[in-house]
């Protein structure tokens, strides 16, 4: 792994961006960030998975590279 980290968790640490989703249920708009698994639409309650393919999940270095916090919450919170 080099000094800047692994390509595949640029979406998973630093600054998140915003990704909108549209509700299957209600057709509102939902946001959800690029560091979270789940967003809740504000209008119906419909829970929006985040479509990212993480290495967290089958990387043995991913709790080094992302570190612990981001590590735990992705494995308590994996669909």
């Amino acid at each position: 792994m080099s000094d800047k980290g692994c390509p595949g968790s640029v979406n998973i640490k630093g600054t998140p961006e915003i990704i909108i989703k549209i509700c299957p249920t209600c057709g509102n708009e939902i946001e959800i960030f690029t560091n979270e698994l789940t967003a809740i639409c504000g209008q119906c309650g419909f829970t929006a998975y985040n479509d990212m393919q993480s290495c967290i999940s089958w990387c043995k270095y991913a709790r080094e590279c992302v570190g612990d916090d981001i590590y735990e919450q992705y494995i308590q919170k994996k669909p």
